[in-house]
């Protein structure tokens, strides 16, 4: 197969009338398939509500270490979620606090109270300074985009590099003491799939931000979320910035969403025992205590970190041939035509295309006029804008093998037809 780069006008035209006559053919099936979001498939949401939702049928299961979960109280989280959190993390209990189902509504809410009341080493709210900014290592997770941009914040791009963050990009950025933090997923990020060397964790936790309150916002929502080989250990970044001498500067986040069920998970985050009474005492205005049924069924459930990682390869078995069948295409389809490459993730929830620069927005465009919703071009980057129109980001967990397949058979022609007109047909 000879690469797109490489063919004479004449080939490349013929190969794009080849094409469009796929494109015909598929747009005649009608489909309706979905790559965008990260959701778990209906087998693994099966396979933990065969379970969970039968270890709550006695009086006796609703008390954990003589609570009763059923009431008011431990504001902070069971001590028991604490402690399996903790394990999970690799940090202390004291350290942890539990909430709700979502990690990004305590990521939100840590981001509005640093806006209303500031954060523990606040000069004053972050609402009443000049300027605010925000550091975004790209590609990166959408949503975190999302929540700086809704306050406001001066958004910086931080590329990504193989090994986490750019860290000399990182280090000269916090010398501006209006910089107030960063967005951090350091294992298995979202999108590109890469886990932060010891070397990235140990210069971000030695930074020396100008502004006092600078606060990393680590979200490690894929700490346990391998569906390749075996289970890899990974720093603990509160003990690494309180060796660094900046015990308060992290915030870590986790949550059970894609271990039993991202509608009715437990969330949590972690930091020094300083951060934590002061975050507490600012909760507690807003909450009594979050749902405590909750966390008592996952402690039951999850039991431990052993535990819960032998659930994980369950899911791991259920992830892997669908990340397989996405690769297996675009090795097959694409890697000889020169025209994209991409991440080999072992674990996480997605899969980092970059495409021909200039085709991205046109592969998602054309993708849907055939039925197959992807995550928006540009989503990857602070403000939706890729500069090199290159990124697009593949979900491969919600949809069912089969649909998988046909929905990058779809990616592959759109691609390839995006790369044509790119090159000139």
């Amino acid at each position: 197969m000879t690469a797109y780069p490489q063919m004479t006008a004449e080939e490349r035209k013929a190969e794009y009338a080849r094409l469009q006559k796929e494109f015909d053919a598929i747009k005649a099936q009608k489909l309706s398939l979905n790559m965008a979001r990260g959701k778990p498939g209906k087998a693994q949401l099966d396979m933990v509500s065969d379970v969970i939702f039968n270890l709550m049928e006695k009086p006796e299961d609703f008390l954990s270490g003589g609570i009763d979960v059923r009431n008011y109280g431990e504001m902070s989280g069971l001590p028991a979620a604490k402690e399996l959190f903790a394990e999970l993390l690799g940090c202390r209990s004291e350290q942890v606090f539990v909430g709700g189902n979502a990690s990004l509504q305590l990521m939100y809410d840590t981001i509005s109270k640093a806006y209303t009341h500031g954060l523990l080493h606040s000069p004053r709210p972050w609402c009443r300074e000049e300027t605010i900014k925000w550091l975004c290592p790209a590609p990166g997770y959408d949503r975190h985009f999302m929540i700086t941009e809704s306050f406001g914040f001066e958004m910086i791009t931080i590329p990504m590099t193989s090994t986490g963050p750019d860290m000399d990009a990182v280090e000269e950025a916090v010398k501006d003491p209006a910089v107030k933090g960063i967005w951090c997923v350091p294992k298995y990020s979202n999108p590109d799939g890469v886990i932060y060397s010891d070397e990235t964790v140990r210069r971000m936790a030695a930074l020396k931000p100008a502004a006092p309150d600078f606060t990393i916002m680590w979200d490690n929502a894929y700490c346990v979320h391998e569906f390749e080989g075996e289970y890899v250990e990974f720093p603990d970044i509160l003990q690494a910035c309180a060796d660094a001498g900046s015990p308060d500067m992290v915030i870590e986040f986790a949550s059970t969403s894609k271990i039993t069920l991202p509608g009715a998970g437990v969330s949590c985050f972690a930091s020094s025992v300083e951060n934590l009474r002061y975050l507490e005492k600012l909760l507690t205005v807003q909450i009594i205590s979050f749902d405590k049924v909750n966390q008592q069924r996952h402690v039951l459930y999850l039991q431990n970190k052993a535990h819960t990682l032998e659930l994980m390869k369950k899911h791991a078995a259920i992830l892997g041939p669908k990340f397989h069948a996405v690769l297996d295409a675009l090795d097959r389809e694409i890697a000889p035509l020169d025209i994209a490459r991409w991440e080999r993730p072992k674990g996480g929830y997605f899969i980092s295309l970059n495409a021909m620069p200039g085709t991205a927005k046109r592969t998602w465009a054309l993708c849907k006029e055939l039925g197959v919703t992807l995550t928006g071009a540009g989503a990857t980057f602070p403000y939706g804008k890729d500069p090199q129109d290159s990124n697009l980001r593949i979900a491969p967990s919600l949809p069912p093998v089969e649909e998988l397949e046909k929905a990058i058979e779809v990616l592959c022609v759109c691609l390839k037809m995006a790369a044509l007109e790119k090159l000139g047909v």
